[in-house]
């Protein structure tokens, strides 16, 4: 590999859409690998940038970091991977999605009259909570669906 296929991290950075330290954070995790110049300075091979976009994507489908390290780690190290292991890794994701859509559908049906946080406060509440009695079966915004409900998954 000649050096002028490698970027530096303002051009990752730059095509990727992530800043510096996310970077040197997603490197510090082991979500990307960078090589080093004699002087230091971080460079990364093309393929950074299609781990960047999976790593996006996959946040966004609610993936945590452990979840992505480990879909990362099945990818081959030899070579870049291919549409196909792309596939591979990500088909798990359509029940996720699936989920996170249905409930994202009804929390957008329901938006003009209650989003299920509780309160009280709605004269003409959709999702009835009269005396509080949501408070029964627990803390939080129990009338979300509960794919909106759970905390993210940490790191």
């Amino acid at each position: 590999m000649k050096d002028t296929d490698l970027l530096t991290v303002s051009e990752v950075a730059t095509r990727s859409g992530y800043a510096a330290s996310a970077l040197r954070f997603y490197e510090r995790e082991g979500l990307v690998a960078a090589q080093r110049t004699s002087g230091g300075q971080r460079r990364y091979e093309r393929h950074v940038l299609r781990r960047l976009a999976f790593i996006r994507a996959a946040r966004h489908v609610g993936l945590s970091l452990d979840e992505i390290r480990d879909a990362l780690e099945t990818l081959p190290s030899g070579r870049t991977p291919t549409k196909a292991d792309w596939a591979r890794i990500s088909r798990g994701w359509r029940a996720r999605l699936d989920a996170e859509i249905a409930a994202l559908t009804t929390l957008r049906d329901g938006l003009d009259s209650c989003i299920g946080c509780g309160c009280l406060s709605l004269q003409r509440c959709a999702i009835s909570n009269p005396n509080d009695t949501a408070a029964r079966f627990g803390s939080g915004a129990l009338y979300l669906p509960k794919p909106l409900r759970e905390e993210p998954k940490a790191g």
